[in-house]
């Protein structure tokens, strides 16, 4: 018997059976049609009349007969912008036709899905993404019991999931990826325990994944990135064995890496990032043996790269970048034979870089670590070969005549930014055209070229020691189409006074900083020019909805999260100026673009995503003096040489006199190292006569102010009002000895001024003030009058704030100021002091007690009792913040800029496991043990004292003068 075409033979040809040639066989159609078959191609036709869907005639007969030409043919998957039907002919023992498939996608039409769709109940293929269609999914979508594919992805659906969806028992695929649900993913979508791939990045869907999907064990791929789902990444992903590809970014997850994702060992691509709260470790890794795109980005993962690593053969990409990775690169790292892309920036890896790496390996990211010592033979290229891009911005490599021609300008960007530190003739201002030439703005501002083509995944380019840029990141899924991460439009941007910086823009798919250098200290405004100019944001198509997300850093604070250029501009190809103003302390400035997993992925390409930038400007926020011309400069000289000798000579008597005066005071001029000296009128007029308004705050010894010296440096100017007994030698030999000291955390002092029984201290200017009035005893940092002959106490393995190296050796590094910071979390938590003698001895020293709390797993009982509610996940982070930083080795404690990071949540915090030493060497109850005879005392005296003299030769009972100067010290990074 031939086959039936159901529902659609009498509404073509003049009646009775007709026989139609479909290439395959001889089909006969009823020319008198039931009413369910009108019903089905009546529907079809007002789907694709709402739709605005039009057939061409040679594809298939939607007025009288579908199941025909292509309808019958293998043409329903290919990419050829039209809609397009399938039919199965072998219902009813072959002899009935029905549509099973329908695709209508990349055409950008609009609607919603209309109910006439229920006609169609045979579908097996519903492919409609690439769209405008709106509304809610209907419910009726789960009547569809044959349903294998379901593709609504790339259209502006909203509402949430209808549970109903969890009846189509056949699904091999759901894709709702770039739409606007809401909700949660209903437990229901559990039921599809035949579902191979699902798809459901930037669908708005949030909260925890269900616990149901734990029977999803045929999944093959799933992409969940840019969706707010939160809670834990569920355990059960572990037995997803079968899974393929994995990806996780830009979600609310917290930590840690399951381990069981060890057993997911056909896996060859997993993407994870921008994890929260808790640490992972590495170690599920070295059994996914199949990876050839690895990827664990900002996931607070912590610990050691696996020496087993070597085992993953087919790694292409490995991006372990902005975790707290420590200790030295694995031997064979570099060696791994397929290994092209290796991304460990922003860790804390120390060592020196490997001796050897293999020929494939060209895009190499190590910035933003500890790594120093000689470089290799592999970072100079034999001839013939290629150079492969290697960053080590930020690291602690030392150059000489002997190596530093191999990466010329890198000196510059070491972590201390050594170049043109305190310079005489520094910069005040900079402007770059990011990925254009130079350029001049119609109202003359000289933009830089910044059109470097070699910048792109992992290196960096500095512009004469003014400024400098730095990348690190890469598109792995269309590396070869974008290799100079530079986006040129020739749309007009609107709104701007300067169209001309906007035909170029900077892009990455990561990292993407600039830095100033060797700028005068002071106020300064950073200008960051943006238009969207990639995307087209046009409604009328498919591809005017995607979302450029990324956080937006000035001197390592984050300054916006999320940043949407295209959001706040309102709309593409619309110029944004953002300023941001700072205050530069060390002579630098960086400006950093992070992406952070957020976005859309793949709109209009795979790849559009990541931090995009058009120019940057930089000025100050003092006056500048001008320079004059030759000829005033020679007048100048000629006309002034007579001018200053007399103002020496008047000098030198004035001084002579005072000195008649004072002679029993020695002068300040003969100790140590020169400092400046003040007049009380300069700092009077500094601080417009000590006014309020510019009153910062005060100390122990006196009011501190802000103040603008002539020469537009802002300064700090504390006024002594303790009834001192020092006479001026000895105030003089007190500033002269802390001036030679030089720490990063300590404020620098430039001067002093000393007038009659006026007493005053000048210091850089801090733009956050000072914690002294918000701490407890703190340390050498508190300020005693000195009536007091000595400050001491017993000494339990901790003495207050200070560091076990720097309390028993005068060992001072940045990593002792860790440590009382530490301190000071743990008491600002709690709501106590250090030391409290009136409490039970369990409790009496807070170090002590709060380890004690964190093996007890009863960490939230150190929080302040006083407090009547708080948010406990902040209170934790604070607590392991703490317990990493009075760790007893220094270099078990992370750098404070890393603490900055952990504390504003940017990056996980590691799990803390190894109880300091110097709790479990000392028996706080073995009165024997201490360094002191006396009895212990309250919490209102000092914590610092001891008999010994440190490294730097500062006695051991502070002074007024010295602990005021240690006073004002404060992490500068």
């Amino acid at each position: 018997m031939e086959p039936i075409l159901h529902g659609y033979g009498g509404l073509f040809g003049d009646g009775g059976w007709r026989k139609i040639n479909l290439g395959f066989s001889w089909l006969k159609v009823i020319s008198e049609l039931n009413g369910y078959e009108e019903d089905t191609l009546r529907a079809l036709n007002s789907i694709f009349d709402q739709w605005d869907v039009r057939i061409p005639n040679n594809e298939w007969n939607i007025s009288g007969e579908p199941c025909s030409g292509t309808a019958l043919g293998p043409d329903f998957d290919k990419d050829n912008g039209v809609a397009q039907i399938e039919c199965n002919c072998t219902f009813d023992s072959n002899t009935t036709c029905h549509i099973t498939k329908l695709k209508v996608s990349k055409l950008s039409r609009k609607g919603i899905i209309p109910d006439e769709l229920t006609a169609l109940t045979y579908l097996t293929h519903l492919k409609i993404d690439q769209n405008n269609f709106t509304g809610t999914l209907p419910t009726f979508l789960g009547n569809f019991s044959a349903m294998v594919v379901l593709s609504l992805s790339h259209n502006q659906f909203s509402g949430t999931i209808p549970k109903e969806i969890g009846n189509l028992k056949e699904l091999d695929l759901l894709a709702i990826s770039s739409n606007n649900f809401s909700g949660t993913l209903p437990p229901e979508l559990g039921n599809l325990v035949k579902m191979q791939n699902l798809y459901m990045d930037s669908c708005g869907c949030g909260g925890e994944i269900p616990s149901t999907f734990a029977n999803l064990r045929e999944l093959r791929h799933m992409w969940a990135s840019d969706s707010p789902f939160s809670g834990k990444i569920p355990d059960f992903i572990g037995n997803w064995t079968k899974l393929l590809r994995l990806r996780l970014q830009g979600n609310n997850f917290e930590g840690p890496i399951p381990a069981s994702f060890s057993k997911l060992t056909s896996l060859t691509s997993l993407r994870i990032s921008d994890l929260q709260n808790f640490s992972s470790s590495l170690d599920f890794i070295t059994n996914l043996r199949n990876l050839t795109n690895l990827i664990i980005r900002n996931a607070l993962v912590s610990g050691r790269i696996p020496t087993d690593i070597n085992q993953l053969h087919n790694l292409v990409t490995l991006d372990l970048s902005f975790n707290n990775l420590s200790g030295p690169l694995p031997q064979t790292l570099m060696n791994l034979t397929s290994l092209i892309s290796l991304f460990l920036g922003n860790n804390s890896l120390s060592g020196s870089l490997l001796p050897e790496k293999s020929v494939k390996l060209q895009n190499i990211d190590l910035s933003y670590n500890e790594l120093s010592g000689s470089f290799p033979l592999w970072v100079i290229p034999s001839f013939g070969s290629v150079k492969p891009q290697l960053n080590l911005v930020a690291n602690n490599f030392k150059f000489d005549s002997t190596n530093i021609s191999i990466f010329p300008g890198l000196v510059c960007l070491q972590r201390d930014f050594p170049c043109n530190r305190n310079t005489t003739t520094p910069y005040f201002s900079f402007a770059i055209n990011c990925g254009g030439s130079d350029v001049k703005s119609m109202n003359g501002i000289q933009f830089d070229a910044e059109n470097a083509t070699s910048l792109g995944p992992a290196s960096h380019f500095i512009q004469e020691e003014k400024w400098a840029v730095s990348n690190g990141g890469i598109v792995i899924d269309r590396i070869n189409n974008d290799p100079s991460f530079i986006a040129s439009t020739t749309i007009q941007v609107n709104n701007t006074k300067y169209p001309e910086l906007f035909r170029t823009s900077r892009k990455s798919p990561g990292s993407l900083r600039y830095y100033g250098l060797g700028l005068q200290n002071g106020p300064y405004t950073i200008t960051l020019f943006f238009a969207e100019t990639v995307f087209n944001l046009s409604t009328s198509v498919w591809k005017g909805h995607p979302r450029r997300l990324f956080d937006i850093y000035i001197q390592g604070n984050r300054r916006q999260k999320d940043f949407d250029i295209s959001k706040e501009a309102g709309g593409a190809g619309i110029a944004l100026e953002k300023n941001f103003d700072v205050t530069v302390i060390q002579n630098h400035i960086e400006i950093h673009l992070f992406w952070a997993g957020k976005g859309t992925c793949c709109i209009p390409e795979e790849g559009d995503y990541g931090p995009l930038i058009s120019a940057i400007r930089v000025t100050p926020g003092f006056k500048v003096k001008g320079n004059s011309n030759n000829t005033g400069m020679i007048i100048g000289i000629i006309a002034g040489v007579g001018s200053v000798c007399l103002i020496i000579l008047v000098f030198c008597l004035y001084l002579k006199r005072r000195r008649s005066e004072h002679g029993e005071e020695e002068d300040i001029f003969g100790m140590g190292p020169k400092i400046n000296t003040y007049t009380y009128a300069e700092l009077r007029t500094a601080t417009a006569d000590f006014s309020r308004s510019n009153k910062l705050g005060e100390g122990g010894f006196g009011p501190v102010y802000k103040g603008i010296l002539n020469d537009g440096n802002i300064v700090a100017v504390k006024q002594l009002s303790v009834a001192s007994h020092h006479g001026r030698s000895q105030f003089i030999t007190e500033v002269s000895t802390i001036s030679s000291v030089q720490h990063c955390n300590l404020v620098k002092l430039h001067g002093s001024c000393i007038e009659g029984a006026r007493r005053l201290l000048v210091y850089e200017y801090l733009e956050n003030k000072s914690l002294d009035q918000a701490l407890f005893d703190f340390g050498l940092a508190k300020l005693y009058d000195d009536k007091k002959t000595h400050i001491s106490t017993r000494v339990a393995g901790t003495i207050g704030y200070l560091a076990p190296e720097y309390a028993m050796r005068g060992h001072l590094t940045s990593k002792a100021d860790v440590f009382g910071f530490g301190v000071v979390c743990l008491e600002i938590v709690s709501g106590r002091p250090n030391y409290k003698e009136k409490l039970d001895p369990e409790q009496k020293y807070l170090l002590q007690w709060a380890w004690t709390l964190y093996e007890r797993n009863q960490t939230l009982d150190l929080v302040d009792p006083s407090l009547t509610s708080f948010d406990e996940q902040q209170a934790i982070r604070m607590i392991g913040i703490a317990l990493m930083c009075v760790q007893a080795s220094p270099s078990l404690r992370p750098a404070m800029s890393r603490v900055i990071s952990m504390l504003s949540g940017d990056i996980i915090i590691s799990p803390v496991t190894t109880k300091p030493s110097y709790l479990t060497d000392w028996d706080f109850n073995d009165t024997t043990d201490t360094f002191y005879d006396e009895e212990p005392i309250s919490s209102e005296t000092a914590t610092i004292a001891t008999n010994t003299t440190t490294s730097m030769g500062i006695e051991s009972n502070p002074s007024p003068i010295m602990s005021e100067l240690l006073n004002n010290g404060s992490c500068k990074r």
